[in-house]
């Protein structure tokens, strides 16, 4: 699972926005290419399973309006498409400011030294043996150069790996690209509804079968020191390696995880139930306008996450779950975390009748 980033290494960086003009915009009816039609609709949201977390709970009623969505996670290439076009510079390529850093730690946290404030971003680096899983800070470990272009640090490259998902991205990251590609970052509700591909309440985005390696790119074996790598994949896949959801979407389960625009809080469902009330459904949430995550309780922002990762694992980490939810500080970069878009939209055009002498 993602991790606080000001707890593993208490690093911030300073903000950066970059608006770009977005494409023109497609005529109504048209299919955007690498998107597929979400229809939208009534589902129940949360989970109850035993592998449920508290803040997955309560499950309650959610409507949402029809959108397309990504197919796969932002990949190498797409990314690197915008960067040629934009000359945007990720967070991880920036160097740190400490008086970001400052708001996300304990006040009287000493300044780093400046060899801790070089660009870089969270690099996973698994122990040689079984370790306290609560110290997560034991296979994190923050590496100057680590970037979208250097995913394991210097040295490491995406050449050949146009396919895999882009990671390191910051949430400010995504939403740049995301204005370029005239699209957003979905909200937590249709991210959700998208991935269980019209299976209401069930366990898992295939269903309510148990996971297995050949479902979702997850860890197998013992974590964090042993990955048996059944699934084929160590680390990222590439986009397209498992099948697709209900929906035609790819990926919705493991892999990277994946931004949404909500604001985190771990009550946010039973304030919506609340104010819904009894039986209620909620239209479209946005998510709360104040975020609360005790996980990083000194942060001032902290956004839903959503899908698993290929470090996923039962014995810690379930949250290839459609309904399970994480949290991170917008300025987060790390190795397993990516992002899809979506684009609202008319639902694609009803192909043409036949005519002619082979209607029947």
């Amino acid at each position: 699972m993602p991790y606080p980033f000001g707890m593993v290494l208490a690093a911030a960086f300073a903000a950066f926005g970059l608006v770009v003009p977005p494409p023109p915009a497609m005529s109504a009816g048209a299919a955007p290419r690498g998107m597929a039609w979400i229809p939208g609709g009534e589902f129940t949201m949360g989970g109850d399973d035993a592998l449920a977390r508290p803040d997955e709970r309560p499950l309650h009623r959610v409507s949402v309006d029809g959108f397309w969505m990504d197919v796969t996670e932002v990949t190498n290439a797409q990314f690197a498409a915008f960067v040629k076009a934009t000359g945007y510079r990720t967070v991880a390529e920036r160097p740190v400011d400490w008086e970001e850093l400052k708001k996300q730690v304990p006040p009287g946290t000493p300044r780093p030294p400046d060899s801790q404030l070089q660009p870089g971003a969270l690099v996973f680096a698994p122990p040689a043996e079984p370790v306290d899983l609560s110290r997560y800070d034991r296979w994190w470990t923050w590496t100057t150069g680590a970037c979208w272009r250097h995913p394991r640090g210097p040295g490491s490259s995406i050449d050949g790996n146009d396919d895999d998902p882009v990671v390191h991205v910051a949430f400010e990251d995504a939403e740049a690209y995301a204005r370029w590609a005239g699209k957003r970052l979905p909200t937590e509700s249709e991210w959700e509804f998208a991935a269980r591909g019209g299976r209401d309440r069930a366990v898992n985005v295939w269903g309510n079968e148990p996971i297995d390696p050949k479902r979702a790119n997850t860890w197998q074996g013992r974590f964090p020191d042993r990955n048996t790598a059944d699934d084929g994949f160590a680390l990222a896949a590439p986009v397209r390696s498992f099948p697709s959801n209900g929906y035609g979407l790819f990926d919705m389960a493991g892999n990277v995880w994946e931004w949404c625009s909500d604001r985190y809080r771990p009550d946010a469902y039973a304030m919506r139930v609340e104010s819904a009330g009894a039986g209620g459904v909620t239209m479209n949430p946005r998510g709360p306008s104040t975020p609360v995550d005790p996980r990083n309780p000194h942060a001032t922002d902290s956004r839903v996450v959503r899908g698993g990762s290929f470090l996923c694992n039962d014995s810690y980490c379930a949250s290839y779950r459609p309904a399970a939810r994480m949290s991170q500080t917008p300025d987060t970069g790390m190795q397993h975390l990516g992002f899809r878009c979506v684009k609202d939209g008319s639902p694609p055009a009803a192909p043409a009748a036949p005519t002619g002498p082979s209607a029947r």
